[in-house]
């Protein structure tokens, strides 16, 4: 049913609902804004979500008892509240988030989305993220949408027909938009390190941001590259261009860059829109180790936060402060790990705070999170060096995270590997 706005769209929300949240760059944002002001009428709602755009609105102190946030992965409108205490974290494998719901493990009742306006057969589609949300939408009881005419129609499993919806109004707004970050000397060093490591014919998963932007930039002269990843960003643009990336090697989807969300410029937003060559598909399938194996040479590209001298990577914490979330860092790791000649990498700079904290420790600071193990960690690069830790000792693998460590602490790191961990390591 059409209705005016927001606020009229979320009156079919009732007490104890529980709400999944489409995340990312199709946060629909225009809806949160109307919950924050219908939730002050309910009791005991709870609002599901990865990470969320312009959502600050929902962490007021006032919304107590009425709202409550839930979050599977944290972001900057809900990181403050999770380590205020006014939100949730749950730590939980992307991969694995559809199964809850598909499984009634996690009852949803309601489902809160964003989608382009529909087309001549009446389907709408949900644009630049699929993620969770089209296992939400095969569950929940109500759907509310904003109809957006900037959401561009993608393709893969992205549709839903106008019947399928309960409630939607209509109103054209900007997509978040976010721009290629600022490159410095260290990860123009780090790209160059990590490009270093990946082959012609390699598949792709990686992240965004300056790292991953700083290694798509070295590739150029590379060949027959593939992507099968979680996410994408402006990165991509100008090797698809240049045909560097062409998907031809894959077995899963050959020709075709495989996604469930993407999250970059309004170019970027151009070019997925209405665009065959980009399969926007449901989170379970794309982070699933058994899907990606069956590519070969699958090259995972992930950051961290901290790193122990035994290989363990914090991804989601700072200490027992809560910053990201699990996502599916760990999905590529050992989905690349499985795949013939697959490989994965951790990539960070060396250091952190203005070069005060070395990010590679002897131990993780107390209450860190482990999001891939040391079992499952293959290379690990900072703009010092590459680590190769696969199949390495304990006394093997400290000693090549030392060498790849900032100078002015690698004496230190080596005196307590001996204090903390009874190892004995090189120092230069």
């Amino acid at each position: 049913m059409l209705v005016q706005n927001a606020h009229e769209a979320l009156q079919i929300l009732e007490d104890n609902d529980v709400i999944w949240c489409q995340s990312m760059a199709a946060t629909p944002y225009k809806l949160l804004e109307g919950l924050a002001e219908v939730a002050l009428s309910r009791q005991n709602l709870t609002l599901l979500q990865l990470h969320t755009e312009q959502s600050e609105i929902l962490s007021q102190p006032e919304l107590k008892g009425h709202l409550r946030q839930r979050a599977f992965f944290v972001g900057k409108s809900t990181r403050g509240a999770v380590n205020d205490g006014l939100a949730d974290y749950v730590p939980m494998f992307l991969s694995e988030i559809p199964k809850l719901f598909r499984s009634g493990d996690q009852p949803l009742d309601a489902v809160l989305i964003q989608v382009s306006p529909p087309d001549a057969h009446g389907y709408c589609s949900l644009g630049i993220s699929v993620e969770a949300t089209r296992a939400a939408l095969q569950v929940a009881r109500k759907v509310i949408a904003w109809v957006n005419p900037n959401m561009p129609r993608t393709h893969g499993d992205s549709f839903i027909s106008l019947n399928q919806i309960d409630r939607y109004f209509v109103h054209e707004a900007p997509l978040p938009i976010h721009q290629q970050p600022e490159q410095s000397a260290v990860t123009s060093r780090i790209g160059e390190l990590v490009a270093g490591l990946i082959n012609d014919g390699d598949c792709l998963q990686m992240g965004i941001g300056a790292i991953p932007d700083a290694t798509l930039r070295c590739l150029g002269n590379h060949k027959d590259l593939g992507i099968h990843t979680e996410m994408f960003s402006d990165g991509v643009l100008p090797l698809v261009e240049r045909g560097v990336i062409n998907n031809s090697r894959k077995r899963k989807h050959r020709g075709k860059i495989v996604t469930t969300f993407a999250m970059g410029s309004q170019k970027l937003y151009d070019f997925v829109h209405d665009n065959p060559l980009v399969a926007f598909l449901d989170v379970e399938y794309t982070n699933d180790t058994a899907v990606i194996r069956q590519n070969k040479q699958v090259m995972a590209i992930n950051s961290a936060l901290q790193i122990d001298l035994s290989g363990q990577v914090c991804a989601d914490s700072m200490g027992t402060k809560i910053y990201s979330g699990v996502g599916g860092q760990m999905d590529f790791v050992r989905g690349a790990s499985l795949s013939e000649g697959g490989r994965s990498v951790i990539a960070l700079p060396a250091t952190a705070c203005g070069g005060k904290v070395s990010r590679i420790s002897s131990m993780l600071n107390p209450g860190a999170g482990v999001v891939t193990t040391r079992a499952h960690v293959h290379y690990v690069v900072t703009e010092f060096g590459v680590a190769n830790l696969r199949a390495k000792s304990l006394t093997e693998r400290a000693d090549a995270l030392i060498q790849i460590a900032a100078p002015e602490f690698r004496e230190q790191l080596a005196r307590e590997a001996w204090d903390d961990w009874g190892l004995r390591v090189k120092t230069s």
